[in-house]
Order: structure tokens, then C-alpha cells, then sequence
């Protein structure tokens, strides 16, 4: 069956899905600093989104000849909708729906003028996702089928975000912290991470998991002196402590640092830069992130790529959607999935914004459904026009 049309799309659920129950307490996101890479610009240094765009995620629609359609998104809004309009869609119009791997590579290779990372990976990826989506509508499975079945009976699933007596009671196992600061804070900033690391161990006990998210924020130096501090506290990983091209300085920490894993990856593009971390042994866990790596064409190549070499794979926000929680349950080298916070204390899971169609973790598990392709609760008249 061949692709009769692919169009791009803002969504807009209906009014009334927003939470009923009311918060205890702003969300950590509102309240807390985190460390960042503008963090050496005191303009920018406080909040993430002073210096990020303002830009929407965007949706694609691909259509097959009999009217079935898939769903696919992905961040970075009008740049991104332009390559898949003016670029992509034209080209892949007509060819087998079925072809994904072609279909790929094709993309792959007709972006090479302007850059394949970035913008247009991001690109590649909702178009992707939208083509698997729409396999799995036309055979009448779910994705995780496609992909061989499942390969576990339910997900483990960790909580990110600072507001940990919240996610206990939620009942998760395991809590990522997002990291405070930063080098430009000096001794005084490595003792306030260090005491959030602490109050955290003291909070949880010793049975749940505690990892922290740097968000690229670090140099080698800073890494290894923050790592050396925070020995004592059993963290499982240290994430994305430095920007994703200096696989140089990921192997430098990686020589200094061998009693806590290190992990990064969502801000990588494709599966070459995951190759090089690889043949360096630079990280034990890759965390590409779905939307932005390439899709899951590519995500499967990285998780064949990582249990060759004994590593091991998280989705960067694994969890929050039904994309990456798909690939989750069929891939025996994703052994749990990321599920962030940015809801409030207070507000249920159930009530917090997400993708429709998406499950929450119950106690610490998850598993997506069972209905074709990726289970999305979405009505075609929630879709508008960019």
C-alpha cells in the first residue's frame, strides 16, 4: 500500500482535560534552579525556559491509500514542520507505507545538504514514528507485536524530578534528581548538590535507587570533583554531565570515575555518535530519546548496537509516551523506562497533561496497551492545522 499524503499538524485536545484535584505545592520545576548549559550567563541561569524556544512540538499525519493514517510527533515546532513539508513529504508520497527501513534511509540521505542532526533528525523521527504507528493500524497489532512481542510482563519505571516525597508516595522505586548547579557556583554549589544528594539518600532509604540529571551543564573537571562527593551515596547513575559532542571529555570522566555508571544520549542524533561512545566505552547506559534520535527505526539499531557491547539502553522520557514505551516492552536491553514529573504534588498522574492514549505508572510499573499500532487516544478533529 503506498503513502497518499503526509501533513503536519498542531494538537489541540478539548477543553476539560485539565486536573480537578488542586496541588499541595508548585511543581520542583517552578521552585527549584537547574543547572544548565546557559548557566554561566546570569541572565539565563535560573530557568531553563529563559533562553529555549518558544516553540510548540508538532505532529504528523501519514495517510495510506485506504485512508488509515499514523500519528507521529516531535519537538522544535515550524523549522521542523517545513523540512517534512516542503522536503520529505514530496518525495516519500507514493512509496510502500510498509517500507520503513527505505523510507528511513531515504531520509537519512536527502537531508545530507543542510545536516542530518538536529532539526531534521527530529524531523525524521515524527515521520517515523507516524510510519510505525500506521503499520501497526494496517496489520492490527500493536507495535510492541511488530517488534517481536514483549519482553517483559510489565516495565519498571523511575521518576524524574526534585519533588521525591511525592514520587514515594506514588510508589516508585527509583528517583532522578535534576542537579542545581553547576561550576560557576564555585565550592558552594558542589556542597549544595551534594547536600540535595544526601537529603535525598536520607529521604528514600536505602532500598530506592537515587540517579542525577546534569542536563549538560558540566566540564571533565567539574564531573569527576561532583562524582568523588558524591561517592557515598550509592547514586545507580550520573547523567549528561557534559555537552553531547565532547565524546572526548565523556571518555576522560570515564577514566576517572568507575564507581557509579554514566549515562547520556538524548541530545545525540543518529547512531553514529552512539557508535563512537560505544568503540570508546565511554558510558554503561545510552539514553537516546525517541522523538529526537531518529525515531524507532533508529532506537532499534542503537539497542542492537548496545547489546553487543554489554550495555545497557533507557529512553530519555521512556515512559511519558506510548512511543517509547512500546519499544520499552519488546526490547530485552531497555530494562526500564523514565517517566518525568512536571505536574504538580497533589495532582494525580491521570489528571497531569500527557499524550492521549498514554498509561501512567501504577506503583512504579507500566505497560502499554494492547489496541493497533501505538494505542493513541486521538481524534482526528483534535489535529489543526500549523
Amino acid at each position: 500500500m503506498k503513502i497518499k499524503e503526509i501533513s503536519t499538524w498542531h494538537l489541540r485536545p478539548p477543553e476539560g482535560l485539565e486536573p480537578r484535584s488542586k496541588p499541595r505545592r508548585p511543581s520542583w520545576a517552578d521552585r527549584f534552579e537547574i543547572a544548565n548549559p546557559m548557566s554561566r550567563y546570569p541572565k539565563y541561569k535560573r530557568r531553563r525556559p529563559s533562553w529555549l524556544p518558544k516553540w510548540e512540538n508538532v505532529w504528523v499525519k501519514v495517510v495510506a491509500e485506504d485512508g488509515t493514517f499514523g500519528l507521529g510527533f516531535t519537538t522544535f515546532d515550524k523549522p521542523v514542520a517545513a523540512i517534512i513539508k516542503d522536503h520529505f513529504a514530496p518525495i516519500l508520497v507514493g512509496e510502500d507505507c510498509l517500507a520503513i527501513e527505505k523510507l528511513w534511509d531515504m531520509m537519512f540521505r536527502i537531508s545530507k545538504p543542510y545536516g542530518t542532526s538536529g532539526l531534521a533528525c527530529c524531523a525524521i523521527s515524527a515521520v517515523d514514528l507516524a510510519l510505525w504507528d500506521l503499520a501497526g493500524k494496517i496489520r492490527g497489532e500493536p507495535v510492541y507485536r511488530l517488534l517481536g512481542g514483549p519482553s517483559k510482563e510489565r516495565i519498571f519505571t523511575y521518576a524524574t524530578g526534585n519533588d521525591t516525597d511525592w514520587q514515594l508516595e506514588l510508589g516508585f522505586k527509583a528517583v532522578k534528581l535534576a542537579c542545581p548547579y553547576g561550576p560557576v557556583d564555585g565550592i558552594w554549589g558542589l556542597k549544595e548538590n551534594e547536600k540535595l544528594v544526601a537529603e535525598t539518600r536520607e529521604l528514600v532509604g536505602d532500598d530506592v535507587e537515587i540517579m542525577l540529571d546534569c542536563y549538560m551543564a558540566f566540564g571533565v573537571d567539574y564531573t569527576v570533583r561532583l562524582a568523588r562527593r558524591l561517592r557515598p551515596y550509592n547514586l545507580k547513575w550520573i547523567e549528561e554531565y557534559l555537552i553531547p559532542e565532547d565524546i572526548d571529555g565523556y571518555a576522560k570522566v570515564k577514566q576517572s570515575v568507575n564507581w557509579v555508571s554514566l549515562a547520556s544520549g538524548e541530545h545525540m542524533y543518529t547512531r553514529w555518535p552512539f557508535k563512537q561512545i560505544i568503540q570508546r566505552h565511554c558510558l554503561d547506559i545510552l539514553q537516546p530519546d525517541i522523538h529526537w534520535v531518529g525515531g524507532l527505526t533508529e532506537c532499534l539499531k542503537i539497542c542492537g548496537m548496545a547489546e553487543a557491547a554489554g550495555l545497557t539502553v533507557i529512553l530519555h522520557g521512556g515512559g511519558n509516551d506510548p512511543y517509547g514505551l512500546h519499544l520499552t516492552y519488546a526490547m530485552p536491553s531497555i530494562p526500564w523506562a523514565e517517566y518525568v514529573i512536571f505536574s504538580p504534588p497533589g495532582v494525580p498522574l491521570e489528571e497531569a497533561r500527557r499524550v492521549p492514549g498514554a498509561p501512567v505508572p501504577k506503583n512504579g510499573y507500566m505497560k502499554p496497551t494492547s489496541d493497533p499500532g501505538f494505542g493513541l487516544k486521538i481524534e482526528e478533529e483534535w489535529l489543526k492545522p500549523m
